[in-house]
């Protein structure tokens, strides 16, 4: 079970504080960031909050304040004086904006994935739909395993990740039906090219690695699946996606309150 400093809920049009709500399921957003550090850092802070904003307007969910209130709630919620390494959420519907923090858990060298025949619904988005995937993820230690979303034999992402396969020392991600986060939205930015595929699952032994990229698990590289008897034969390409990530959290700024 994950270890939760906060849940706070608020009525979007009054910012009253209300009895928690997580939201999942509803018709709505949500996006989930690092904080660490003391000060506290937030790596990506201003891109999850345009995306956010971006998404929730796609979500007819709307308000002249918006961005302002959501960035007052999370600083009230933040304490200047506290150590962190925390996965700070941040959901809305149309009546409510919930935050949580817990724990940030660091992903083992020996992680694993399980095919789930799942595709989350309008992945383009970061929505609340995620009932049917936390079914299996709390099934799961997510410090060793991720499920890997599968649909019509071709695997998409994970239920927490996107998903990079590196065969010959390209890297390629697949062609649609996911959600691109800021991380990878950052690697794309480091690496000269990552070209678009369909991942099919008869192929996957032909790639050397499989690496997760998100901002809860970081960057880790998968060790095997066990369904199709696939194993990690490199870890050449996470090492160098670990050095860029290392750099940008180094020159991440201490964020403002």
């Amino acid at each position: 079970m994950a270890t939760y400093l906060l849940k706070k809920s608020y009525q979007l049009k009054s910012l009253r504080e209300i009895n928690f709500k997580d939201l999942w399921g509803d018709h709505g957003v949500f996006t989930t960031m690092w904080i660490f550090g003391k000060p506290a850092k937030i790596l990506f802070f201003k891109n999850h909050i345009k995306n956010l904003i971006k998404s929730l307007k796609n979500y007819g969910i709307s308000k002249k304040s918006l961005k302002k209130d959501i960035i007052k709630i999370i600083n009230t919620n933040l304490s200047k004086d506290k150590k962190y390494n925390h996965l700070l959420r941040v959901a809305l519907n149309k009546q409510v904006i919930s935050l949580s923090l817990r724990k940030r858990v660091t992903p083992k060298i020996d992680f694993n994935l399980k095919l789930v025949n799942l595709r989350r619904e309008k992945p383009k988005y970061k929505n609340l739909k995620y009932k049917k995937i936390l079914s299996h993820l709390t099934k799961l230690d997510n410090s060793r395993s991720d499920i890997g979303l599968v649909v019509n034999n071709k695997i998409l992402e994970t239920g927490t990740s996107n998903l990079l396969f590196v065969k010959k020392q390209k890297i390629f991600s697949p062609i649609k039906d996911y959600y691109e986060g800021n991380t990878y939205k950052f690697f794309k930015s480091k690496v000269k090219k990552i070209s678009k595929k369909d991942i099919l699952i008869k192929e996957l032994n032909d790639f050397e690695e499989i690496i997760l990229i998100g901002s809860g698990k970081g960057v880790a590289s998968v060790k095997s699946i066990k369904e199709i008897s696939w194993k990690r034969k490199s870890l050449n390409k996470f090492k160098e996606f670990s050095t860029y990530y290392k750099s940008a959290v180094k020159k991440c700024n201490h964020h403002k309150f």
